[in-house]
């Protein structure tokens, strides 16, 4: 516990998730390192029907941020907690995490104690989404279209398969609908043909793997990805692609499957509603929606550089 004493006196709020995940809870040996190392740790439980923002009203009060669930309960605290300055961890207790996984945290309730010790921070980009007159928050990506579908089709399937639920689901996606989406990026106008269109912050899938190259948290912009392929397998290479890319062994050779746009602000519309989802999270609601960048709006707890977080 040596390194854990930069806690003492740390004032740590955990706002945390109680459904998220399967299995038995790391939670409770997370918080154990935090208060042998001498954090005062606040816990506050997600209820039903309570507004996020009011978990955080007290946040100036606290040194750190915790936020413990999937990563839908990871980005809703994160945009409640925009601007505020506090520095948070990601805590993965979801199923897919694809948060923690970005900002490349271990599951071990112990390193992550450590590495809120440390205190290394990157201060990276939030995504703020319309649809009507609600507004949320998003860290890694909002979609519509074929993306959506896979993960309300996974809904069913998470409690019995975990991670594999998703691929499961984009298996169904053989034959995904397709429509005319009309976007507006920056002010522009933009209309084409596919399955989706995805609004990425972060770059990463599972596994650390690159959904396309040249994502940045970072950089003050969204990149827009247009998802022009018939099925999901097409977009199969385009991974490929991206590892390649990533590892510097070669340039991209199938860049026909999808198009990728920077934007600081996009509104997504389609001839057909598409379902829509963000950060993992189906949503009720459908297209339109307007996505909008938030530079800089939050310190996440990671132990890799601002550099490492980009695709």
């Amino acid at each position: 516990m040596t390194g854990l004493t930069r806690l003492v006196d740390k004032r740590v709020l955990v706002v945390f998730n109680p459904r998220s995940g399967q299995g038995e809870s790391t939670l409770p040996q997370f918080l154990a390192g935090l208060r042998a190392g001498g954090a005062e740790v606040t816990e506050r439980q997600l209820e039903p029907d309570t507004r996020m923002a009011g978990y955080v009203e007290d946040l100036a009060d606290f040194d750190l941020l915790v936020g413990a669930g999937g990563d839908g309960t990871v980005s809703s605290l994160a945009y409640a907690a925009r601007y505020k300055d506090v520095p948070m961890l990601a805590y993965p207790a979801g199923t897919a995490n694809l948060i923690a996984q970005n900002l490349g945290l271990p599951r071990d309730p112990v390193q992550l104690a450590a590495i809120v010790a440390d205190g290394h921070t990157v201060r990276v980009d939030l995504g703020e989404i319309q649809v009507g007159e609600e507004t949320s928050g998003f860290a890694m990506l909002a979609g519509a279209g074929a993306d959506a579908a896979m993960i309300r089709d996974s809904e069913d399937l998470k409690e019995k398969f975990g991670a594999m639920a998703y691929v499961m689901s984009a298996m169904k996606q053989l034959n995904p609908k397709k429509t005319t989406f009309h976007l507006v990026i920056d002010g522009e106008p933009r209309t084409f043909e596919g399955i989706g269109v995805m609004v990425a912050n972060f770059g990463m899938a599972n596994y650390r793997l690159p959904i396309t190259s040249d994502i940045s948290p970072s950089d003050g912009k969204f990149t827009v990805v247009l998802m022009k392929a018939g099925n999901i397998l097409r977009l199969l290479p385009n991974l490929i692609d991206s590892v390649l890319v990533k590892m510097n062994l070669s340039d991209p050779v199938f860049s026909g499957n999808l198009e990728t746009l920077e934007a600081k602000s996009v509104t997504v519309d389609a001839d057909e509603p598409f379902p829509l989802q963000y950060d993992g999270e189906l949503h009720v609601e459908t297209t339109p929606f307007t996505a909008r960048i938030l530079p800089g709006a939050i310190q996440f707890l990671t132990p890799i550089g601002k550099t490492e977080l980009d695709t």
